[in-house]
């Protein structure tokens, strides 16, 4: 969905035959207006004060925790025990940055320089935050809370893909704050472009494609104090080592493709394997995949829902009809799912050759399998790709893994865990072609205020 949307309903991407709600898009111009009247009165308000009001929001989360979930797992496609844990870290979430800004926000003072002085952070104003629909709460939820603590106003702008579930959200957080503070803007590609770009906003989280991104930095060069944060794609690489515990690098490694069915950013597109070990840990890997199997997304039981759309569908069969290599899990479209018409598909691997032409970004459970000779041949293929997100490492060897570690460029590393593992306690961010070095996770906080350097002489 690109463009301006002036109204639009979803299906269920489990169960197509599920129309929701009809969503209206929003004025950005209106939402402006609001936040910027209550922006000096928010930057006003002491810390503690904020901070309570953000636990009354996620009183209103934890209380609404069922009927969130419910919501993910029927707009989006996520299996209804990864919209659980979604929702779970929203709610988690807020105790996590609250510490950050007790850290973060704080003054600091002596400082040892030739007068007193001090350094504080100063509220930067309005901020603009666009979510993505493979997490429609908790990633742009990050940021949204960070902003608020820091003192500054947000408008949220979620994927049209998952806008339903979004305004609920939207309506617990907004519930908990005067008028303007927090807004959820709804719209396609038009909107968000309008209020990225409208210059009473100072601070722009944005997180889904690197095409957008790329867009979005060139169109605010010229406004270079307005903040850009990005978190933008990933081809992911799980790396087996020859001393690998293989059993535990082939759960790994289908848990990282198949999770919210491919469509995460951190999600594993790639297994680069060294060949005395190869033969052994494809067969355990393809063994570990036959547990995803398509299923209702409401159920429990489920690993692998839908994709989110007919296009993903589409981009899904592009990439098996257009890839070279062997097929060794060649993959299918499954149109119906216990007589659920949806957008359904199996897991595919395919074997390349050891070449290395760039893996482009998958956002379906497609893996690229390679084997590499020797660890230095395993580095040149983990490193031929514009990304840098995460990568994971399966060695029983901690001097090993902290030395192929020097050599990924990544912002999130992993040793004998899923790419795919990446908690609200650390940073999360994306080198290169990734993101912009503005992680989030822990510490999103930094970036939220305008630091001040203050000192005095005598009075």
């Amino acid at each position: 969905m690109n463009g301006h949307l002036q109204s639009w309903r979803n299906r269920s991407p489990g169960d197509l035959s599920i129309e929701l709600p009809e969503i209206f898009a929003d004025a950005v111009g209106a939402a402006v207006e609001s936040a910027v009247a209550a922006s000096a009165a928010w930057a006003h308000t002491p810390l503690p004060e904020r901070i309570a009001r953000l636990r009354v929001a996620q009183s209103a989360l934890a209380a609404a925790k069922e009927e969130l979930a419910r919501g993910i797992a029927l707009e989006t496609g996520k299996p209804l025990t990864e919209a659980l844990g979604e929702v779970g870290a929203v709610v988690a979430k807020i105790d996590l940055t609250i510490g950050d800004a007790e850290r973060w926000l704080a003054e600091e003072g002596n400082l040892g320089g030739p007068h007193p002085a001090l350094i504080r952070r100063r509220s930067r104003g309005l901020a603009a935050v666009v979510g993505p629909f493979n997490f429609p709460l908790h990633l742009g939820h990050g940021a949204n809370v960070a902003h608020l603590l820091a003192g500054n106003p947000v408008i949220f702008k979620p994927s049209p893909l998952a806008a339903c579930v979004a305004a609920r959200y939207g309506a617990l957080m907004s519930a908990a704050f005067p008028p303007g503070v927090f807004q959820t803007v709804q719209g396609g590609g038009a909107e968000g472009e309008a209020l990225c770009l409208e210059p009473r906003v100072r601070s722009v989280c944005f997180t889904g494609s690197v095409a957008v991104g790329k867009k979005l930095a060139l169109a605010l060069a010229e406004d270079f104090s307005k903040d850009l944060a990005l978190e933008l794609g990933g081809s992911n690489a799980l790396i087996v080592c020859a001393d690998a515990d293989l059993e535990r690098a082939a759960a790994a490694a289908a848990e990282g493709a198949c999770l919210t069915a491919g469509q995460r950013c951190n999600a594993t597109s790639r297994v680069i394997v060294e060949r005395p070990v190869a033969a052994e840990f494809q067969r355990r890997f393809l063994a570990a995949l036959a547990a995803f199997q398509p299923g209702d997304p409401l159920l429990p039981t489920t690993k692998l829902g839908p994709v989110i759309s007919a296009a993903a569908v589409a981009r899904y069969e592009r990439l098996l009809a257009g890839t070279q290599g062997q097929w060794l899990l060649p993959g299918q479209v499954e149109p119906v799912v216990a007589g659920r018409r949806g957008h359904y598909v199996w897991p595919a691997v395919v074997l390349r050759a050891a070449d290395e032409t760039p893996v482009e970004e998958c956002f379906v459970p497609i893996v690229s399998l390679f084997v590499a000779d020797d660890l230095e041949a395993a580095v040149r293929r983990h490193e031929a790709t514009p990304f840098g997100l995460t990568a994971s490492v399966f060695t029983r060897s901690e001097t090993l893994f902290r030395q192929l570690g020097e050599r990924l460029a990544v912002g999130n590393l992993y040793a004998n865990l899923p790419t795919t593992f990446s908690p609200s306690t650390l940073p999360f961010g994306g080198l290169r072609a990734s993101g912009n070095h503005r992680p989030g996770g822990r510490g999103f906080i930094r970036f939220t205020t305008d630091e001040q350097a203050v000192q005095w002489a005598a009075w």
